[in-house]
């Protein structure tokens, strides 16, 4: 290999990760721990800021310099930055739009002709549906907290939580997820001892404080999220049997609003609402038999809710 296409493939890799070994590297590349430092030290003098840490967890990484360092990007990398782009500027709530519509321009210019064809089919055979609007999101804000999750560092915020109560938080940030228009980020709750969720268009003044962040077994992200979005908030509690397998159950709507668990050849749906008829007007529209376990005014709901649309003159069978 070329020490020009090798230098290119270790910035590459600098910029995927937060921290490299010399091994790593070494193994990646396909060369000796040796080259790999000397290659180190051609793209110091080349002006990119590679730094190197000391002890068994440390390694090479790419640090802050005065200019934006050139990217490499490999064609699904590229592919899936336009098309993020194009998402931002359509207006996802993160307040990023005239900056997105900046680097898409310069993204596009630069494109292979392989890939300039492949992102037209894409545009070709996408339409957007605007299905609600988008919440108002710090972008500077979002940023903080995407880097702490990246290098696993504490921090400390403001948050305003549903009833306008403001207090000061103490957080390791696990990851960010972004559903229902809105960005909400998964932490470890240092003052109340557990995981928690919290959204982003809350926070105010993220700061990171230099600690890493303790090694503890986290959530599923997502999950927790959904948790969050679609029981924790109701009073009213459902659990209901789908008569689906998991990865059935997965591929309907249930997924988005609710948490799914495997039970033998059905799946559990655990969901929440304000109101028994809403929930059993949801229910009812499930593409599977649907059997409410609690509690007993969702299930007398649903039976209700049936009876009218067939218009039965008496009860529905069990």
């Amino acid at each position: 290999m070329e020490t020009a296409t090798r230098l290119l493939r270790l910035l590459a890799l600098l910029h995927t990760r937060a921290t490299w070994t010399a091994p790593e590297l070494a193994e990646r590349l396909g060369v000796t721990t040796r080259t790999v430092r000397r290659d180190i030290a051609r793209l110091r003098r080349l002006d990119h800021p590679v730094q190197a840490s000391p002890g068994p967890h440390g390694g090479y990484q790419l640090g802050r310099g005065p200019e934006l360092p050139p990217l490499v990007l490999d064609d699904r990398e590229a592919l899936a930055a336009v098309v993020g782009l194009r998402f931002a500027t359509a207006g996802t709530g993160v307040g990023l739009a005239e900056a997105a519509v900046s680097a898409l321009a310069k993204l596009e210019r630069v494109l292979p002709d392989h890939l300039a064809e492949r992102l037209q089919d894409v545009q070709a055979a996408t339409v957007a549906l605007a299905s609600g609007p988008g919440v108002a999101t710090d972008p500077d804000c979002l940023v903080v907290l995407a880097q702490a999750c990246r290098r696993r560092e504490r921090i400390r915020l403001m948050y305003r939580d549903r009833e306008g109560t403001r207090s000061l938080r103490h957080l390791e940030p696990l990851r960010l997820v972004h559903a229902h228009w809105r960005w909400y980020l998964v932490a470890f709750d240092l003052d109340r001892d557990d995981w928690r969720t919290f959204r982003v268009d809350r926070a105010h003044a993220p700061m990171a404080t230099g600690v890493r962040s303790v090694e503890r077994d986290g959530p599923d992200p997502v999950d927790l999220v959904r948790a969050a979005m679609s029981v924790a908030p109701y009073d009213l509690r459902a659990i209901v049997r789908l008569h689906l397998p998991l990865a059935e159950a997965e591929a309907t709507s249930a997924a988005r609003f609710g948490l799914l668990e495997a039970d033998g050849d059905t799946t559990l749906l655990r969901t929440g609402g304000n109101d028994p008829a809403w929930l059993a007007g949801y229910l009812a529209g499930l593409p599977c038999r649907v059997e409410v376990l609690e509690p007993v005014e969702v299930r007398d709901a649903l039976r209700r809710h049936v009876e009218r649309l067939l218009g039965a003159d008496g009860p529905v069978p069990a």
